[in-house]
């Protein structure tokens, strides 16, 4: 790949933003759109700038909030994750089971999370907790899963234990999985987290929203839609440059020339 190239790939993210927010402002402009049923990028960043204070408040709770349930999933999706692909028996016992619990509505759990803890960051952080550790439990599980039965088999001749083939093979195998599930993890922490305020908190984005929807203040509930993809985008590109700098192993067939 070319260095001209390199930079187009590096940019094509923003330039695509730029004209999609181009796009929506000439539709608003264009149509007479009504600021109450769809904000133009213009209002919205006027209700932004107007209420910054009171949004990053907001989000400043959602984003603690979502880090809680998220690091909560780490540590029971790589524990579940590392029972369940390192045997046989435990793979083929728990993983329908965790799919079927995966499958269920998360939103659903917000009223009785509220019945057993109350109103507050319980619900939130467990809502992200719940929605998000299910990738990281799959991929870790796969990871280890997956491991060729050749190699396992060679190193078994050469005297390494099952917990030595795990520890020095599997898990460092399973790393670039890891890092995928972590990517996809974090946005969804965020969408628990959200969805859970919109119901049982006096705070945070979700709570925000459905103020703002109640006040008829469009570009207000816009802004706070965009602030939360804001934060769940910085957190995946820290995670891309956490993987590309642990893994690079693993993507040097993608690094070009």
């Amino acid at each position: 790949m070319t260095k001209n190239s390199k930079q187009i790939e590096s940019w094509s993210p923003w330039i695509l933003l730029v004209a999609v927010i181009l796009l929506w402002e000439i539709i608003c402009r264009g149509f007479g759109v009504s600021e109450f049923i769809f904000p133009s990028p213009s209002r919205i960043w006027t209700q932004f700038w107007e209420f910054k204070e009171i949004i990053a408040g907001h989000a400043w709770r959602t984003f603690w909030v979502t880090m809680a349930g998220f690091g909560l999933a780490i540590v029971v999706g790589v524990l579940l994750g590392f029972v369940v692909g390192s045997s046989r028996l435990a793979y083929a016992a728990m993983y329908p089971l965790m799919t079927a619990f995966n499958a269920l509505p998360k939103a659903a759990f917000v009223p009785i999370l509220v019945v057993w803890f109350g109103i507050g960051v319980g619900p939130a952080i467990l809502t992200a907790f719940l929605i998000s550790f299910f990738p990281i439990m799959v991929n870790i599980a796969t990871g280890l899963a997956t491991l060729e039965p050749e190699l396992e088999d060679v190193l078994r001749v050469l005297g390494a234990k099952r917990w030595d083939v795990l520890m020095k093979i599997g898990l460092p195998r399973s790393m670039p999985y890891f890092y995928a599930s972590l990517k996809v993890a974090i946005t969804l922490a965020f969408v628990g987290t959200t969805v859970s305020e919109m119901t049982a908190a006096n705070e945070g984005i979700g709570y925000l929203l459905i103020s703002a929807g109640s006040a008829m203040q469009m570009g207000l509930a816009f802004a706070g839609l965009m602030t939360v993809g804001a934060m769940a985008m910085g957190m995946y590109e820290l995670f891309s440059v956490i993987e590309k700098r642990t893994t690079g192993w693993a993507h040097r067939g993608s690094q070009g020339e």
